[in-house]
């Protein structure tokens, strides 16, 4: 039997090549937990606003390793001991952290499963990974769950300056065209370092760190938060909802066998077991897509309307202000609305709703982003910095949207 060469490259449009550095790696990118990734996209239903952003989370996972394989290279460089088991645990733990994402990102966890975040999916994913890789995951795990005495090394997979969000600010900008989002991931690792076993940032990175604060901030105004994008992800998770809601009366709704068993069942986390993983990791884009466009021919006019929405990229109308919307204000539409298409108000608030988006591009509560200063002194980014803008980007902006549909206006 011939050995297959695991030690690969793949040609990545940001970074260039990316080399898989292990036999372990090798295989657990071709597992089909994480072959998934290439049909789960990273920016949800972003590509309806820019058509360039159909990447997936695969493209990402990817991207974020070959930081982690930078960073940890510069952190030896400057004399921090990491050893080869500890540098193969940062790179599973990053490979792996976006692993328990489902179908376009957000809108499952809001809509078919109870409340289960992808954080925990993750988890779950990389526990029975371990038990088919024979404990080879276990220090992988221990870092991801915070659980390991080094603590810089949870830092680079999951704080305000990880090697996630270098990646997918990088990647999102590239792939949308937003040229805000560019931030200068090879400059930022170039100042990374360890101190007392904390990560810190040396004082000459100040304004790299600074530009990809700002560039965080305006991304979430221009692409994640866009105002088509989110009320594309709300129609979908509203679209979602119905499916649920009309499954668990007794309709029988065309859609894959997966997505059938999270309409049929209320799943939380308790409930997730090995066979509901498995069915779990079959869920992606398609089915969601397939179901969409098999659900414009249903009966019922809430799930029809809204999956045409979407197939045909007709969305509601979305309206934002930086005051709170009065219940009066949807409701009246909701009124209007019903009495029109001859349905109940409680259907009509699929199409009318309120809520509510936040930004915050650095937050205080949170682990902060610690600058060395030259006197070898540790600070607070917002205190080190003499930029005003980031006290700004610091504080908390909130938004008040309501949607409802075009020919309400």
């Amino acid at each position: 039997m011939t050995q297959i060469n695991k030690l690969k490259i793949f040609n990545d449009p940001i970074y260039g090549f990316i080399s898989i550095p292990n036999e372990l790696i090798y295989d657990l990118i071709q597992h089909p937990y994480f072959q998934r990734l290439r049909r789960i996209s990273q920016m949800g239903m972003s590509y309806l606003v820019y058509p360039g952003a159909n990447h997936t989370r695969f493209h990402h996972a990817l991207g974020c390793m070959h930081l982690m394989q930078k960073a940890v290279e510069t952190l030896r460089f400057k004399g921090v001991a990491i050893s080869s088991d500890e540098e193969c645990a940062l790179l599973i733990a990053i490979l792996l952290h976006d692993i328990g994402h489902g179908p376009f990102s957000h809108a499952m966890e809001k809509s078919i499963v109870e409340d289960v975040n992808h954080e925990a999916i993750s988890l779950l994913f990389m526990n029975q990974l371990n038990d088919e890789f024979e404990g080879k995951l276990s220090l992988a795990i221990q870092v991801f769950k915070g659980e390991y005495h080094r603590k810089f090394m949870l830092q680079l997979i999951s704080s305000q300056l990880d090697m996630d969000r270098m990646d997918y600010l990088k990647r999102d900008s590239f792939y949308t065209g937003v040229a805000e989002g560019n931030v200068n991931s090879e400059r930022l690792i170039q100042m990374m370092n360890v101190v007392d076993g904390v990560l810190v940032i040396e004082e000459k990175g100040i304004y790299s760190v600074e530009k990809f604060l700002l560039s965080r901030r305006l991304m979430y105004w221009q692409a994640y938060l866009h105002k088509t994008s989110l009320v594309a992800e709300l129609i979908l998770m509203n679209v979602l909802k119905r499916a649920k809601e009309l499954t668990l009366k007794g309709i029988n709704l065309p859609c894959s066998e997966p997505l059938l068993y999270f309409m049929q069942n209320r799943v939380t986390l308790e409930d997730f077991d090995a066979e509901k993983l498995d069915l779990f990791s079959q869920l992606d884009d398609f089915d969601i897509i397939s179901a969409l466009k098999a659900w414009q021919k249903q009966d019922d006019f809430v799930l029809s309307t809204l999956s045409k929405m979407l197939i045909n990229r007709d969305l509601l109308k979305i309206k934002l202000s930086a005051e709170k919307i009065s219940p009066e204000e949807s409701q009246s539409l909701k009124e209007q609305f019903a009495n029109t298409h001859h349905i109940t108000q409680l259907e009509a608030g699929y199409f009318i709703f309120r809520g509510k988006i936040k930004n915050q591009a650095y937050s205080k509560e949170a682990e902060p982003i610690r600058i060395l200063k030259k006197d070898k002194t540790i600070e607070d980014v917002v205190e080190a910095s003499d930029q005003l803008n980031l006290k700004s980007l610091s504080k908390l902006v909130t938004k008040y949207y309501i949607c409802f549909p075009k020919q309400l206006i």
